[in-house]
């Protein structure tokens, strides 16, 4: 099974090559306005901390996993339609070659949507994190997997220094146990196994019980119905990042509602 992860971080590498040719970091350090932050990781602590459901929403046309999710994609729409139906935030793919993504997307959804906004992407380097505040993102995606203890340190530290909020995503105990010890307060985890896709979606739940309480847990893949969301919220866990379901809903508005209780 070819390794997923590690072939988009490779093509990652090489595309950051050529953004940073089009414009340097302090390029990027001029054009930054501001650093307003619209409240994601406190929103994800207070919906832990007072055990009420919160979504946030996902926006891809596209996945490795599912292959084309959305034909007639409209992400700013789509974001409109997230806020109105009473999601918490929006996730965007902002990656090119496997999820269709692009930057431009955080700006448009910003002006479009009063929800805090996280860049879900593959991030290795400080550059990207100057670059998601420069497009207007709240927050953004650290994935275990592909960052090492030092490496994830540094990236809070930056992207504290420029307004953004973090989620630290995990898939296994291992991971799980070096976010733990990092101490950022929101820990994601995913039911996808990012190096082959293959979904366990009881590992949240399994999981859930070595994390101590003060943290904020994300639960992330896989989740489709009210009824997931109650055996979530029986371990603890209030925070749900759910994509695939909702778009390929027939009534989005609906659906979220259905996760929302």
């Amino acid at each position: 099974m070819t390794d997923i992860l590690n072939k988009i971080c490779e093509k990652k590498r090489i595309e950051l090559i050529e953004s940073k040719k089009r414009c340097s970091f302090a390029s990027l350090e001029k054009i930054l306005q501001d650093k307003k932050n619209r409240g994601f990781k406190n929103l994800l602590v207070n919906a832990h901390k007072q055990k009420k459901n919160n979504v946030i929403a996902e926006i891809k046309q596209a996945s490795p996993s599912a292959g084309i999710i959305v034909q007639d994609y409209y992400p700013e729409s789509i974001a409109v339609n997230y806020e109105k139906a009473g999601a918490g935030a929006i996730s965007i793919l902002t990656e090119t070659f496997f999820f269709n993504g692009t930057l431009d997307h955080l700006s448009l959804i910003n002006q479009k949507s009063n929800l805090p906004i996280i860049r879900k992407d593959f991030i290795i380097d400080p550059y990207q994190i100057l670059e998601s505040k420069v497009y207007k993102a709240d927050a953004i995606l650290l994935i275990a997997a592909i960052l090492n203890d030092n490496q994830i340190k540094e990236f809070i530290d930056i992207a504290y220094n420029f307004g953004l909020d973090c989620l630290i995503e995990t898939h296994t105990e291992k991971e799980l146990e070096r976010a733990i010890n990092i101490g950022y307060p929101i820990i994601g985890i995913n039911n996808r196994n990012l190096k082959d896709l293959s979904l366990n979606v009881n590992n949240s739940l399994d999981l859930i019980k070595i994390i101590p309480n003060e943290f904020a847990v994300i639960a992330e893949s896989g989740i489709k119905t009210r009824e997931d969301i109650i055996r979530y919220n029986d371990v603890g866990v209030f925070n749900f990042l759910i994509g695939e379901s909702i778009l390929k809903s027939s009534n989005i508005s609906r659906k979220i509602k259905e996760f929302i209780f």
